[in-house]
């Protein structure tokens, strides 16, 4: 079964910076694109950021200019740079990424989610 798992979630004030892990672990034989989502109290669940498997990225344009996203294809890592933090980048932040396993099987997998709170 594969698995995601994220890590580096917090509190941190206003204008500051985290760094988000998401580690995929299992049968993968590749993984494709590879996302980051938010889902706020009361909201829908949105995308933040996309990498693809050439590395081509797209980002949500609340998070432009602030936030990176970027892979390590070894580690089967996504990452998720966020500077300039606001109150409104809080949220609960979930990984995804599209695997395809040593069974042929090709699905959408999500982590766990990870808090993010930005408040002074």
């Amino acid at each position: 079964q594969v698995q995601l798992v994220e890590s580096g979630g917090g509190l941190v004030q206003p204008g500051g910076s985290l760094r988000l892990s998401c580690a995929a672990s299992g049968p993968i034989f590749r993984i494709n694109a590879m996302g980051w989502y938010r889902q706020a109290p009361g909201t829908e669940r949105e995308l933040v950021a996309r990498i693809t498997s050439s590395t081509n990225t797209n980002y949500a344009d609340s998070v432009k200019g602030r936030f990176t996203i970027s892979r390590d294809n070894a580690k089967n890592t996504v990452y998720l740079q966020m500077s300039n933090l606001k109150p409104d980048d809080t949220a609960v932040y979930y990984c995804n990424a599209d695997v395809l396993d040593f069974f042929a099987s090709r699905r959408d997998y999500w982590g766990q989610g990870t808090q993010v709170t930005v408040s002074s």
